[in-house]
């Protein structure tokens, strides 16, 4: 079974978006180490909105120190290359897809929806981190990537999960149906900047 069709993505990121970062690493660089640090961060906020799940506190806790290893593995590369961490970067992508999360509604929908939005930028980076493995020249970052992509693929599963666990009646596959639909209209207009999801 192809990564696309586990993760359920409809549209696929032009494979000449490889091309566009290959041109400047310390860019892609630079912008995925903040993009684990989201991640760690947005881990935390699980902790803090859902404490009353005590394995899903587990869990994220398990995922934020993962995503801060990953940061710090993202550094290492940059300063192997004599490169160093630039500041934060503004991730678009994440910012348009948090509108689709549902404006007000019930405590169980917030839940779902929180989980399938990090589940949706989990997806999304496998897939990118997928092409890199395959397509990047620098056969040290042809293995990094590809050793990363397997761990977003079990983060996007476990938020996934979670989803579907404390659903409390909400179609879980019928919203993420929606999710996808929605991502895949984002996505033709990402695929052009040298950043993990631009």
């Amino acid at each position: 079974m192809s990564q696309k069709v586990m993760l359920g993505l409809k549209l696929p990121t032009d494979p000449r978006w490889v091309n566009i970062v290959e041109k400047n690493i310390q860019e892609i660089l630079t912008d995925h180490a903040y993009c684990e640090q989201k991640a760690a961060s947005n881990a935390i906020s699980c902790i803090i909105r859902f404490p009353e799940y005590p394995d899903l506190v587990d869990e994220m806790v398990r995922i934020s120190r993962e995503e801060m290893e990953h940061f710090g593995m993202v550094h290492l590369e940059l300063q192997k290359r004599g490169m160093k961490l630039g500041r934060e970067r503004k991730d678009e992508y994440v910012q348009d897809l948090s509108a689709f999360l549902a404006p007000g509604g019930s405590k169980e929908q917030y839940f779902v929806d929180r989980m399938l939005f990090a589940a949706m930028i989990e997806a999304r980076s496998c897939e990118r981190f997928k092409l890199l493995s395959e397509e990047i020249a620098d056969p040290e970052l042809k293995k990094f990537y590809f050793d990363l992509m397997a761990s977003e693929a079990e983060h996007y599963a476990t938020f996934i999960g979670f989803a579907r666990k404390y659903s409390n009646g909400i179609d879980v596959d019928q919203r993420w149906a929606e999710f996808l639909v929605f991502e895949a209209s984002l996505m033709e207009k990402y695929g052009k900047k040298e950043t993990v999801h631009g």
